[in-house]
């Protein structure tokens, strides 16, 4: 059965494939992450921080892709389990600002070396060049979807 003219082939589909990606990256994330007792989104909180110390709930939250409610449960987790602090009144305005703690640290480098081996895993049959016009692909995509680019005509 074929897609009709205007509609999707999923065979063919870039955005498609693109999902099918993204999902089968994060069932292999979650699959090294599990037996460390973590989930991708725990494991994105910690590398948040570690890169961009600070950040607050609602960074954290557009950061790790989920919502600001799902990342305040977290971080309350996170800081009842001894991974993060997070001051008791806000030093500006209401944000509080969270800071990995040194067994958060401990918890994210064994976590990023699960991860950067999956990420070794997808990337293993590519080029360094091909994986270099895969980041500028995504990354240009990225951007026209987040700036509301008008589509550039193909030849």
């Amino acid at each position: 059965m074929s897609a009709p003219v205007d509609g999707i082939h999923l065979a063919t589909s870039l955005g498609y494939t693109l999902k099918e990606a993204s999902s089968a990256l994060r069932t292999a994330m979650e699959e090294v992450l599990r037996p460390l007792g973590m989930t991708v989104t725990h494991y994105s909180c910690l590398e948040l921080l570690a890169q961009r110390p600070g950040l607050s709930n609602s960074d954290l939250a557009r950061g790790a892709f989920v919502t600001r409610q799902t990342m305040n449960v977290l971080l309350q987790a996170l800081e009842r389990d001894g991974y993060v602090t997070r001051p008791a009144a806000p030093p500006v305005g209401k944000a509080l600002p969270a800071r990995l703690t040194a067994r958060g640290r401990r918890s994210l480098a064994t976590a990023s070396a699960a991860v950067r081996s999956v990420e070794l895993r997808m990337l293993g049959g590519m080029t360094p060049d091909e994986q270099a016009a895969a980041f500028t692909a995504l990354r240009s995509m990225v951007r026209a979807l987040r700036d509301d680019v008008e589509p550039q005509p193909t030849a």
